[in-house]
């Protein structure tokens, strides 16, 4: 059986989340984000968290004034992925991109996993930023997302970090690729933390790239428990050190979207199977966002 894979939103301007009344066909389309923000603490930790939160929402990709709902976590045989079946960024349909890890599935084929940054520069460029905005979501709209996210503070005095105190946070997103995709779903794995080991940035930034491996690691010990081979991973991550007396949040991000009308090529939705992201911003009359 042939799967509609269309995902068109009923407005023009705004994306809508998957089952939103109004859409057309039965599909939808995964976009990556990773993203982080802080704010000074005040008296109301709860208060500060939302607003870390809410800065994280709208800092790169816009995802801000969204009703976020959590799904876990996978991009089906009705969904797409933005950058990569739609819009192909052109480094990957160029496959001019280095792996950045190499590991053994359960069938004995090679996982290539490379870096997710051309997938999230793709998100830029749909959902605009929060001062160049595009086709973001529908400000209200219920949006299923894979996300996950943690809030931590950093003390202004020097001592030892109570529960849910660090000197950062981070949070990861990666997208593995399913070989058949005709039967198997696309896999989401999110991960987030706080950092507690000093307050530099090049050595959080040297632990993330190591924890690569745990991540992909994840992918494929959850690939086996299916027998579910995967074609290759994409794994993004972000980061911040908060000063001291900050909030700071970490937020990874997968929305689950029907696209703007006007996302659209006249063509129809299937044409931007056939484009990569510089030929779709072409053919919609769109600049770049993202500097080369």
């Amino acid at each position: 059986m042939k799967i509609d894979k269309t995902a068109i939103s009923f407005y023009e301007d705004y994306c809508d989340g998957y089952g939103a009344p109004g859409s057309t066909g039965n599909g939808y389309v995964s976009v990556l984000k990773v993203s982080v923000g802080t704010v000074p603490k005040t008296d109301d930790i709860l208060i500060d968290g939302i607003v870390a939160y809410d800065r994280a929402e709208v800092n790169d990709a816009y995802v801000g004034q969204i009703n976020m709902l959590t799904a876990s976590s996978f991009c089906g045989l009705a969904g797409q992925v933005w950058g990569y079946d739609l819009a192909k960024h052109d480094s990957i349909a160029e496959d001019s991109n280095p792996t950045v890890l190499e590991v053994p599935q359960f069938d004995g084929s090679i996982l290539k996993v490379y870096d997710a940054k051309p997938l999230l520069e793709a998100g830029v460029e749909l959902f605009g930023t929060e001062s160049k905005r595009r086709f973001t979501p529908l400000p209200g709209s219920h949006m299923i997302c894979a996300n996950k996210g943690v809030t931590a503070y950093r003390p202004t005095e020097n001592r030892e970090f109570k529960e849910n105190e660090g000197y950062g946070v981070w949070c990861f997103i990666a997208i593995s690729i399913a070989k058949d995709r005709d039967k198997d779903a696309s896999l989401f794995i999110e991960d987030a933390g706080i950092w507690t080991e000093n307050d530099n940035p090049e050595d959080l930034k040297k632990f993330l790239e190591d924890h690569r491996k745990a991540i992909v690691w994840s992918v494929v010990e959850c690939g086996k428990d299916s027998h579910v081979a995967y074609d290759r991973t994409y794994v993004g991550f972000a980061y911040t050190i908060m000063k001291p007396g900050e909030i700071g949040t970490s937020l990874t991000c997968g929305p689950y979207v029907t696209l703007a009308r006007k996302a659209v090529p006249e063509k129809g939705f299937g044409e931007l199977n056939n484009l990569t992201l510089s030929q779709w911003l072409d053919v919609q009359g769109l600049e770049p966002i993202v500097k080369k």
